[in-house]
């Protein structure tokens, strides 16, 4: 057969952290998005400025929300999203802001029945594609 492996080379990580760096905004994408429109109402924390849009997609993770008004990048606000008859509440954190296009949100601090509502929404969505 083959003669025996003699050498074995190892890699060593050259950075101290060898966690994956977080290069842009698609690796941090980490649940599927689906297409979905939704009345969109933002309240940002701390200055309470209004936004309001329409999503165009979603996930577990959060959605992007069309709008010509924006808040900065890394703002807080409250959003509610109103879709056929139900309203979803949630604390968000921008993360990505396209000027007179829209919003990308991270929704965090889920109440139980607001994440119960997401999941179903996204249920719903799973199975119709």
């Amino acid at each position: 057969m083959g003669r025996p492996v003699s050498k074995i080379l190892t890699m060593t990580s050259r950075s101290p952290d060898p966690s994956p760096r977080i290069s842009g905004v698609r690796d941090r994408r980490y649940t599927i998005r689906y297409p979905f429109a939704a009345e969109a109402e933002l309240i940002e924390v701390e200055t309470g400025q209004q936004v309001t849009g329409v999503t165009s997609d979603i996930s577990l993770g959060g959605c992007f929300i069309c709008t010509s008004k924006s808040l900065p990048a890394k703002s807080r606000a409250r959003l509610r999203l109103l879709h056929k008859g139900q309203v979803f509440d949630a604390y968000i954190i921008v993360r990505i802001v396209k000027p007179r296009v829209g919003l990308g949100v991270e929704f965090f601090d889920l109440e139980p029945a607001n994440h119960n509502m997401l999941t179903a929404w996204i249920e719903g969505l799973r199975q119709n594609r």
